[in-house]
């Protein structure tokens, strides 16, 4: 999937050019960029983003502006069914591969600060969006930070042994699908049990960072250049080792355990059902059928996110965004009030579940009205 609305990249496009201000992106730029990103043109996209450098343009504007707005873009346009996964993935690709080249120009670090200290920079157990978090180190390496980037999906127990290890002054979690919400707080109360403080940012926090202020993180950023900010001042000490349920006390009902210890079955229920109201799911080929139970099992895995965090908003807004995703793949729209409809029925004994549930199904209709 795209990568949108991270903490990677904010509004803004730079300064405008009194005297000696610094440079800003031109429109002529951004469109070039882009061209070559559609064109998978490496040397092109490079070029282009040299040439800013060239210009002027401060490196962390080409980071967020040019290459993170590009990847934003992306997102979006993956999102109308614009693009497919794979001219997705292709570009994301080809950013990563100019990020790791603009270091080799020589006005890159042309303003070197002093040195802050050392970050480690990790998107939680699970989330595969790297760009973002990518992003973000770029952009704290060019603000003085001695930053150890450890890219997708780390594994708790790694991420823990390399602050051991490394003795960082602040963890950075990346999180873009809120889907991942469970793991990153069992990564957040892992790293303050290690005395580190956790700077939380990604889209999968919440836009306003609500989900990191109930998770625990010891601070949140919307955007890289605010991370920036957030970081210029000290964190508060971590807070002393403590259990999930201390921080979400509603989790001792265990209807968050049991969704997610069942949700094979439950998924698995659904799709057999489906095939018994819908005849023509029997005559799917392989690939439909696996698209449609991907389908279904991310819908029970964003409810069991939305039950963790005891939010119906999250749900709702996940099934609203899903209706756009399918309508512009022209999915009709019964086939997800359907899924909704089963995954009810299996989830009947549970009263927050029945309740987010019931969510969904109101973002459907205010979606179709």
């Amino acid at each position: 999937m795209g990568e949108t609305g991270d903490w990677s990249i904010d509004s803004h496009s730079g300064r405008d050019g009194t005297t000696g201000a610094p440079a800003v992106l031109t429109a002529e730029t951004v469109d070039g960029y882009w061209d070559a990103l559609m064109a998978r043109d490496e040397s092109a996209a490079l070029a282009t983003a040299w040439s800013a450098l060239d210009c002027g343009v401060p490196a962390e504007t080409v980071v967020l502006d040019l290459v993170g707005a590009a990847q934003s873009r992306v997102g979006a346009e993956w999102a109308a069914n614009l693009l497919t996964v794979a001219q997705e993935h292709a570009a994301t690709a080809l950013g990563d591969r100019v990020l790791a080249a603009l270091g080799g120009h020589p006005g890159y670090r042309r303003h070197a600060p002093a040195p802050r200290g050392r970050v480690t920079v990790a998107c939680v157990d699970g989330e595969w969006h790297a760009m973002p978090a990518r992003l973000l180190a770029e952009v704290l390496s060019l603000g003085g930070w001695r930053v150890d980037f450890l890219g997708a999906h780390v594994p708790g127990p790694h991420l823990i042994s390399h602050l051991h290890e490394s003795g960082p002054d602040v963890v950075a979690l990346s999180a873009t699908l809120a889907l991942r919400l469970p793991d990153a707080h069992a990564a957040i109360t892992a790293c303050q049990a290690a005395s580190v403080p956790v700077l939380a940012g990604g889209a999968a926090f919440g836009p306003h960072g609500e989900y990191a202020r109930l998770l625990g993180a010891d601070a949140w950023a919307g955007d890289a250049r605010a991370a920036l900010a957030v970081l210029d001042r000290p964190l508060p000490r971590p807070r002393p080792p403590h259990q999930a349920v201390d921080d979400l006390p509603h989790l001792a009902d265990q209807e968050y355990t049991h969704v997610a210890a069942n949700r094979s079955r439950i998924v698995s229920a659904i799709v057999a059902a489906l095939q018994e109201q819908v005849p023509a799911m029997r005559d799917y080929t392989p690939q439909q059928m696996q698209y449609t139970i991907e389908d279904i099992d991310h819908i029970v895995r964003f409810l069991a996110s939305a039950l963790y965090v005891d939010d119906a908003a999250l749900f709702a807004g996940f099934i609203a965004w899903t209706r756009a995703i399918l309508s512009d793949r022209g999915v009709p729209p019964h086939a997800l009030t359907s899924a909704l409809d089963l995954l009810g029925t299996q989830l009947r004994d549970f009263p927050r579940a029945t309740s987010l549930n019931a969510a969904g199904h109101a973002a459907m209709e205010a979606r179709a009205a």
